[in-house]
């Protein structure tokens, strides 16, 4: 299980096409995952290994992936638009796997910026389940964002360079609800030499339902 032939597709966005990978286990299931990057200004896109890895955790357990560019990044058309507009690109996307696997519920995960994205669009659109890997509390303004209403695991590195990880565990723990909340001992922003403990977290809560 997990492993999947990519298909490469660009899907209509709001600022254009967007590129995007669509990787299928083609298992029986109930959802499909749309997984965000990280900040399109330093160099983040669909291939960054973290959202490589979250993408893997989720056709480990039969859950078909869509992973895509942010408008301006690759091929995608547009300009950055800090967070609005992607989470518009975002919602294309989902709207894209709405069609493609029609019944199936919409899971969202991101990384870092992309963390950002998948949390507002699962407030603004709705989830099934939330995974949000080191979301920028101290970059982005997470003030007016409320806690989603579905399952939610949110994993943080306790040496993050990049991210405040006191900052980020202290805004999970006044979310109401909490999201289930993993820090991981020793692991930086990028989680270099720990990407399979992130892929096993993912995992483990996926199945833990």
């Amino acid at each position: 299980m997990g492993t999947a032939a990519p298909e490469r597709l660009s899907i209509d966005g709001p600022a254009g096409p967007l590129e995007a990978m669509i990787e299928d286990p083609k298992l029986p299931g109930e959802g499909y995952a749309v997984i965000c990057h990280p900040h399109p200004l330093h160099g983040g896109t669909m291939d960054n290994k973290v959202v490589f890895t979250l993408a893997r955790a989720f056709r480990e357990t039969g859950i078909p992936t869509l992973r895509f560019n942010f408008r301006g990044v690759g091929s995608s058309a547009g300009t950055f638009d800090h967070g609005n507009g992607e989470t518009a690109d975002a919602d294309a996307v989902a709207s894209y796997g709405a069609l493609r696997w029609p019944g199936r519920r919409l899971l969202l995960a991101g990384f870092s910026f992309g963390a950002f994205v998948a949390l507002r669009l699962a407030l603004e659109r709705g989830a099934s389940r939330l995974i949000t890997v080191a979301p920028p509390v101290d970059r982005m303004d997470f003030s007016a964002l409320a806690a989603p209403n579905c399952p939610w695991l949110l994993v943080q590195g306790d040496k993050d360079e990049v991210v405040d990880p006191r900052r980020v565990c202290a805004w999970a723990r006044s979310c109401t609800p909490q999201p289930k909340l993993v820090i991981m001992p020793g692991v930086g922003h990028f989680f270099h030499g720990h990407l399979p403990l992130l892929r096993d977290a993912v995992v483990d809560a996926i199945r833990s339902g």
